[in-house]
């Protein structure tokens, strides 16, 4: 569990607490078939009671593994993604985006999952400019090209090829 406990923030108005947890992706609960989180995942941050709410700030550092979706190489990748909620001990009839708590813990474990796996890409590429593989050889493009012809006709010209090739 990742519990903040903020006892001591509760009259100091603007007051930094500063926290950190170490954790794994089978601990969030955040395991996919797409990737994995390699190592521990590092949370930092700081709660600062604003008066009417706590706010929470800081970052997950982790490794992330994965498979090229394109040229099908091994990638890993650091990562680091920023995070800042607010928590109320009342529900705001006004504000649906503070989450809300009751005595002096601040569980932040769901907030971190959450922002770890919405930070992930739909798809796994090792680059944005990845060119894949060959879909006559196999080849992976990004080390050359392999010199096949790759030319592929338009189905909507074929009447014309066939016209030509009487000629």
């Amino acid at each position: 569990m990742m519990n903040v406990n903020i006892a001591e923030l509760k009259t100091d108005l603007g007051r930094e607490l500063p926290f950190s947890f170490t954790t794994t992706a089978e601990e969030l609960d955040a395991v996919s078939d797409d990737y994995q989180f390699e190592g521990p995942i590092m949370v930092t941050g700081t709660v600062v009671y604003t008066g009417s709410c706590w706010r929470v700030a800081g970052k997950i550092e982790d490794v992330k593994t994965f498979v090229c979706g394109r040229c099908l190489a091994d990638c890993r990748e650091n990562q680091v993604h920023d995070f800042s909620e607010d928590f109320s001990r009342e529900a705001a009839e006004t504000e649906d985006l503070v989450n809300v708590f009751e005595g002096d813990m601040l569980d932040i474990q769901d907030m971190i999952r959450d922002t770890l796996l919405a930070a992930q890409p739909l798809s796994n590429i090792c680059k944005p400019d990845c060119k894949g593989l060959c879909p006559v050889c196999g080849h992976n493009l990004n080390e050359g090209d392999c010199g096949c012809d790759r030319f592929v006709p338009d189905p909507r010209m074929a009447a014309l090829q066939q016209l030509l090739k009487k000629e």
